[in-house]
């Protein structure tokens, strides 16, 4: 082993344990006993678990996150393939400026994206309804989607479809059984970045959201303005682990390399 190898290995476990240990107070408190927020603790109980139970609007707000998040980000998908494949295949006028606008929400402070929502949905009709906020989510979430979705576009070998086109496939079967295909990395990819930005959006959300349709993330931050027990650290809790077990199934069934990268875990 090289002189550099333990310097590398350290630098590593370094970097994870930083990374990792943020979530693993927020777990240990969540078992605290006490009525307030305790680290370390001698003791453990679930009484914070069990209190979730009696605030059924953290519930229901889960779902309705999960709802939004996995909606905005298949229809922000959607919009993204035929962007990233007319981006990366053509040149035409306007085409660095249209990628610029398609990246813009990640220049624009979300406080103002709050605002303009604000605004503009009151005077559809739309303020406090869920599908304002599906809107306002693709707006925010588009980018990541189409900056994944056009990197899988730009690294296409062309030559493959040539193939398809000059053996009498149509355009439509060559899109659907060749091109999708072949960028479906970056399509998982676009959707898994999205999602996560849209479940954990709270700064525009806020805004635009009414009691009725409040997302996880503001019904956490609404509740700790008024509170200071461990509640929300034990519904972080529960998310944490619903998290890390769809990890685990998508890993199990179809393996997260091969859906994030496009091979499997042998090279094939």
């Amino acid at each position: 082993m090289s002189r550099n190898g333990p310097i590398a290995l350290a630098y590593h476990a370094l970097f994870v344990t930083f990374m990792l240990a943020p979530i693993v107070v927020v777990v240990c408190v969540a078992f605290t006993p006490e009525g307030y927020l305790s680290f370390p603790t001698d003791r453990w109980s679930l009484r914070w678990f069990e209190a979730i139970g009696r605030y059924p609007e953290f519930i229901s707000a889960f779902w309705r996150s999960l709802w939004l998040g996995a909606l905005s980000s298949a229809i922000a998908v959607a919009f993204s393939v035929p962007a990233a494949l007319a981006i990366a295949r053509y040149r035409f006028r306007g085409r660095e400026a249209m990628t610029a606008l398609f990246m813009s929400p990640l220049m624009i402070p979300h406080v103002v994206l709050g605002i303009a929502f604000l605004r503009f949905f009151t005077e559809l009709g739309l303020g406090g309804t869920f599908f304002g906020l599906v809107l306002a989510h693709i707006v925010i979430v588009l980018p990541f989607a189409l900056r994944l979705t056009l990197a899988s576009a730009i690294g296409l070998d062309r030559s493959i479809e040539h193939a398809a086109i000059s053996l009498g496939a149509t355009e439509g079967v060559v899109l659907r059984r060749i091109t999708l295909p072949l960028v479906l990395p970056g399509l998982v990819s676009g959707w898994a970045l999205a999602f996560i930005n849209s479940f954990d959006e709270v700064t525009m959300t806020v805004f635009i959201a009414a009691p009725g349709t409040e997302t996880l993330p503001v019904r956490m931050f609404l509740y700790i303005q008024d509170n200071i027990d461990p509640l929300v650290t034990s519904v972080s809790a529960c998310v944490i682990a619903v998290t890390v077990a769809a990890l685990v199934a998508l890993d199990r069934a179809w393996g997260l390399e091969r859906l994030l990268v496009g091979r499997s875990a042998d090279g094939r």
